[in-house]
């Protein structure tokens, strides 16, 4: 535990000093890692470890990132850039789970994608959303008074922010908690028989990664200044599977990895040609047949690596 926090504290530390070494546009992709890397991890609580492969885990970024927009165009403080999109996502959580957590398999996977599919109708035909254009224009907000808008105030509050909900999510995957859902993940019904309330365990978790999302659908939003209807389409939520995939499923680490694998690759083969999705495409097909395990779980296999 000492040498997980000591490497955590110097990784931090070395991201911070990030800006003052490197020039705009690496700094910018590593904000992007840092966000993605949340919504990969939050999905991957969801999925590696509760065993819910969700299609809609976009829907909860969305209405972090909504709002958070429309939050902050009116008071841009901290209760409209995190309080406001984190209750909001929890709250659409709660509900969309109550229903979603009644089925499962493909019957859970297209559920979720239906309701995420709601959503991007609700916000592509909106006026008030800003229909199809989105809402552009975002302020970043204040922190204690200070202005985070400049590029290196912005880079240490988004790394701040991505650390404790990194370690929240890495608390609760270690915790009897977790311990659950990794249970039901392998033997729901036996789970079941020994008395665990199975249906109340995984509302609870996906509350917690819908939260997650929407927290990183929020800090997406004062990334990008904007905020369009895509963040609720069914695409975003393929990406961050294909990012916990090439990651590794049930592993916090690797789902952050595979996150970052995933936005490396996209930038760099898109500079080179416009073919570039059929490169991430075969990328990710030799990745599942000689890597099954994603990153993490090759390396586990091959020097021992443990979680």
């Amino acid at each position: 535990m000492r040498y997980r926090a000591l490497g955590l504290a110097v990784l931090v530390g070395a991201l911070a000093v990030v800006p003052l070494v490197a020039g705009n546009y690496p700094v910018k992709l590593l904000q992007e890692i840092l966000i993605w890397g949340i919504f990969a991890m939050s999905l991957d609580l969801l999925m590696g470890y509760a065993g819910m492969v969700s299609f809609g885990h976009s829907a909860f970024f969305g209405i972090g990132a909504y709002v958070a927009a429309l939050a902050l165009t009116k008071a841009p403080g901290l209760l409209a850039a995190l309080v406001l999109p984190a209750a909001a996502a929890a709250l659409g959580a709660l509900v969309i789970g109550y229903f979603s957590i009644r089925v499962s398999g493909v019957y859970f996977i297209m559920l979720t994608l239906a309701f995420s599919q709601m959503f991007y109708a609700v916000a592509f035909q909106n006026a008030f959303l800003g229909a199809e254009d989105g809402i552009t224009g975002i302020p970043r907000p204040s922190v204690l008074g200070l202005d985070i808008g400049t590029p290196a105030r912005f880079h240490l509050y988004l790394l701040v922010l991505v650390a404790f909900a990194a370690i929240f999510l890495w608390r609760v995957a270690r915790s009897p908690f977790g311990h659950v859902l990794r249970g039901i993940h392998e033997n729901e019904a036996r789970m079941q028989a020994v008395g665990y309330p199975v249906k109340r365990y995984k509302l609870l978790a996906f509350v917690l990664a819908g939260t997650m999302a929407g927290i990183a659908g929020s800090l997406y939003a004062q990334f990008q200044g904007s905020v369009s209807p895509d963040a609720f389409f069914w695409t975003t939520s393929g990406e961050a599977l294909l990012m916990v995939i090439i990651g590794g499923t049930g592993t916090l680490g690797g789902a952050f990895l595979g996150a970052a694998t995933f936005i490396l690759l996209q930038s760099l083969v898109s500079s080179y040609t416009e073919r570039w999705m059929l490169i991430l495409g075969l990328t990710f097909v030799l990745l599942v047949l000689f890597a099954p395990g994603g990153i993490v779980g090759t390396m586990r296999g091959r020097v021992g690596l443990r979680s």
